[in-house]
């Protein structure tokens, strides 16, 4: 079940994607557009560094919140 964070951070994604991929040029076909879509949720994911986080990647950052888990439940 979602709430109005869920429904704020999906329209702020969604404003990002088309301000950075669709908006910027108009595009030959599909699989095109498909393919820079790809291309810019990898980068979103994998190489955008963002401050609040340590200026690492998201999925950096998440992998290191999960180490630390398995790290904890092997202490206790």
């Amino acid at each position: 079940m979602g709430d109005s964070y869920d429904n704020a951070l999906t329209e702020t994604i969604n404003g990002l994607y088309k301000a950075e991929v669709i908006h910027r040029q108009s595009w030959k076909n599909r699989e095109v557009l498909e393919l820079a879509t790809l291309a810019w949720v990898d980068w979103f994911n994998h190489r955008r560094r963002l401050e609040p986080i340590g200026n690492v990647p998201p999925a950096e950052a998440e992998a290191a919140y999960y180490r630390q888990l398995d790290e904890s439940a092997r202490v206790a």
